[in-house]
């Protein structure tokens, strides 16, 4: 009787961490396009027609370590241009690409007429920053023991968040601000003592542990924050 216990007791705490582990893994391995509910509501925004503001952004600052600010500069660009809002304005990559022909134009290695042609100037002037890290905002757990095996559990709520401040390029003033929060979550599940209920019942020493956890991608999460944001962006500026 007593091993029936354990043995029901141990196929519970295994399937337990299988599923845990089973729940961060994807359903297949192909990439595939972004199709969030942030990315579709970008799409479904009516398509600007005829002559488009014209917007840029410099750079990201990001002060959580797991964002990158040049990965947050790429997105939120990509975001823009996604919204069919936007004339978007090259800067952050200026140098590299833009006035790299320019300069292969005059010198006369490239045809066309490039170097003789100014950039577009920009009529707002968008700054983004990654400002929000909520470690544990939210957090609970539990745990049991049963015949020498030990189950923990537990599950975190984070908050990541970005500030985009928007300023008229002709003037420097920054007239407007919008921010978004999104959550992150995480769970983890430990498990101690396996092997030595094990031995008990084999008539050996011996000892395991097992540990499992799954955290929702932060760069998802900056993403979303970043989509949504552009579209509240094009509500307002959008427009002609």
């Amino acid at each position: 009787m007593k091993l029936k216990i354990w043995t029901a007791a141990l196929t519970t705490a295994l399937a337990a961490s299988q599923l845990l582990g089973c729940a961060g893994m994807s359903h297949a391995d192909d990439a595939v396009v972004d199709n969030s509910h942030s990315s579709q509501a970008l799409a479904a925004l009516p398509r600007q027609t005829g002559p488009k503001k014209i917007v840029t952004i410099y750079e990201f600052r990001s002060s959580v370590p797991e964002v990158q600010a040049g990965g947050a500069t790429d997105m939120f660009t990509t975001a823009l241009i996604k919204s069919g809002a936007f004339a978007v304005a090259e800067r952050s990559r200026l140098s590299q690409g833009v006035m790299a022909e320019k300069q292969l134009n005059g010198s006369g290695v490239a045809t066309g007429s490039s170097a003789s042609s100014k950039v577009a100037g920009a009529d707002f002037i968008f700054e983004g920053t990654i400002s929000e890290a909520n470690q544990s905002g939210s957090q609970n757990g539990g745990g049991m023991s049963f015949g020498g095996l030990n189950l923990g559990g537990g599950n975190n709520k984070d908050s990541i968040g970005i500030d985009v401040r928007i300023i008229d390029a002709s003037s420097g003033l920054v007239i407007d601000s919008v921010d978004v929060r999104k959550s992150v979550s995480s769970s983890q599940l430990s498990m101690s003592g396996l092997g030595s209920m094990i031995g008990s019942v084999a008539g050996h020493s011996v000892d395991a542990n097992v540990n499992t956890g799954r955290r929702d991608g932060v760069d998802q999460a900056t993403r979303a924050c970043i989509e949504t944001a552009v579209a509240e962006l094009v509500k307002r500026y959008g427009a002609e």
